[in-house]
C-alpha cells in the first residue's frame, strides 16, 4: 500500500532473521555474517548497516540458545564470591561486571560462598555442570587466595585478589600508587609532618605504607615509625590511633595531615580531633581510602579520599575473561593493578603555619 513501515512476521510471534533477510533486501546468510560476528570482509558496511537497521525496525535479536548450541557456548559467566556479597563494596564490582557481559551478551550467574572453602568448590562445579563459558572469581578484601577446584577447567579470572599458585591472571587495585596520590594530596597543600594510621599487616596495608613513603622520600621526609600507628580497620582503630598521636601532644610536635588505611578509621580520627578541639582541615588534614558508600561524603567535614576502583575491576575482568572465552586462549597469568580516583571534598587543606 506504498507504506514503509516494516511488517512483523506472520502471528505477531518473535522475528526472525529470515524476517530481517526479507526488510532488508539480503540473503538469509548476510543476516548470520552480522549476527556471528563474521560481516568483516564478507559484507560491505553499507550492506551491515542495512541489515542493522532492518533488525532494529522488526525488534529483532538473536536466539542466544540457538547462537550457543552452534558456538558450543551458553552465553553466560559465573562469578563465584566468598563474602563480596555483604560488603559495601559488592554493587560496583557486580555491576561493572554484569554491564560489561550484557554489553557482551552475556549473563552473570553469581555464587556467594560465604567464604566456605567447601561451598566454593562445590559452587564452581555447579557453574561448570551448567556449562558456563567462564568463571570470574571475586574477594571481599585483597588478599592471596586458593584457587576453588575445577577454575582451570575453564577460562577463569580472579578479581581483588592473587592466587597463591600464581596460575590465573588477577585485576586487583594498585594500592601502593594509592598510598602515593594520598600522600601527594598532602603534601601538594604543604604537609609535612604526616602520619598513617590504620591497617595491619595484609597486602593492602602493606603496599599503601609503601606508597607513602615512596613520595615522602622524593621529597627527602621520612616518616617516623611511632607515626605508622598500625590499629586495625575500624572507627575505633582510627580513633585509638589519632589519640594516640594527638592527645596531650603540643601543635608544633604533632602531624599535620593523617592518611588513613580506609575511610572507617578516618572516620574515627575525624571523632578524635572533635573531641580533642582540634579542626580539620583548619588544624588537621585528613585523606581516606575506599571512598565507602553511605560514609564519606557524610563525614564532618566530608571525607577527601582515594577511591578503590570496584567497578572497573569488575570491568576489566570480564572483559579479560569475555576476550579468553573469544580466542579460545588462555590469558597469561599476569597482574593486572588498577589506579582509583582521588575523590576532593572538604577534609584537606593548607598546613597550619607553625
Amino acid at each position: 500500500m506504498g507504506s514503509s513501515e516494516a511488517k512483523q512476521p506472520a502471528g505477531h510471534g518473535r522475528p526472525t532473521s529470515r524476517d530481517v533477510a526479507r526488510l532488508a533486501g539480503v540473503s538469509h546468510t548476510a543476516v548470520s555474517f552480522v549476527f556471528n560476528g563474521r560481516a568483516e570482509g564478507n559484507l560491505s558496511p553499507a550492506t551491515q548497516e542495512r541489515i542493522r537497521q532492518a533488525a532494529a525496525q522488526l525488534g529483532y535479536r538473536p536466539d542466544p540458545v540457538a547462537r550457543g548450541l552452534r558456538r558450543r557456548r551458553t552465553a553466560v559467566i559465573g562469578l563465584v564470591t566468598d563474602e563480596i556479597a555483604s560488603s559495601p563494596f559488592a554493587g560496583r564490582l557486580l555491576r561493572g561486571a554484569m554491564d560489561t557481559a550484557w554489553d557482551h551478551e552475556h549473563l552473570v550467574l553469581t555464587v556467594d560462598s560465604g567464604g566456605d572453602r567447601a561451598k566454593e568448590d562445590a559452587a564452581v562445579a555447579e557453574l561448570l555442570d551448567r556449562r558456563v563459558d567462564g568463571i570470574i572469581y571475586a574477594a571481599f578484601s585483597l588478599r592471596r587466595v586458593r584457587v576453588p577446584e575445577g577454575l582451570h577447567r575453564t577460562h577463569s579470572v580472579l578479581a581483588n585478589c592473587v592466587p597463591e599458585d600464581g596460575s590465573l591472571p588477577a585485576v586487583i587495585p594498585a594500592e601502593r600508587a594509592g598510598g602515593r596520590t594520598a600522600a601527594r594530596l598532602l603534601l601538594a597543600e604543604g604537609h609535612r609532618r604526616i602520619a598513617h594510621v590504620g591497617g595491619l599487616d595484609d597486602i593492602a596495608s602493606v603496599e599503601r605504607l609503601r606508597g607513602l613513603r615512596d613520595a615522602l622520600r622524593v621529597e627527602g621526609i621520612t616518616v617516623p615509625n611511632e607515626w605508622v600507628v598500625r590499629t586495625g580497620g575500624e572507627i575505633s582503630s582510627g580513633y585509638e590511633g589519632a589519640l594516640r598521636l594527638l592527645d596531650g601532644v603540643p601543635a608544633d610536635r604533632r602531624p599535620t595531615g593523617f592518611f588513613c588505611y580506609n575511610d572507617r578509621v578516618a572516620a574515627g580520627v575525624l571523632h578524635a580531633a572533635a573531641r580533642l578541639g582540634i579542626t580539620v582541615p583548619d588544624e588537621l588534614s585528613v585523606v581516606g581510602y575506599d571512598d565507602q558508600e553511605h560514609m564519606a561524603a557524610f563525614l564532618s567535614p566530608p571525607l577527601t579520599t582515594v577511591a578503590l576502583p570496584h567497578r572497573a575491576m569488575g570491568e576489566a575482568a570480564t572483559r579479560l575473561l569475555l576476550d579468553a572465552i573469544e580466542t579460545g586462549k588462555t590469558p597469561p597469568a599476569t597482574v593486572r593493578r588498577l589506579a582509583g580516583p582521588v575523590i576532593s571534598r572538604s577534609s584537606v587543606g593548607p598546613a597550619p603555619i607553625r
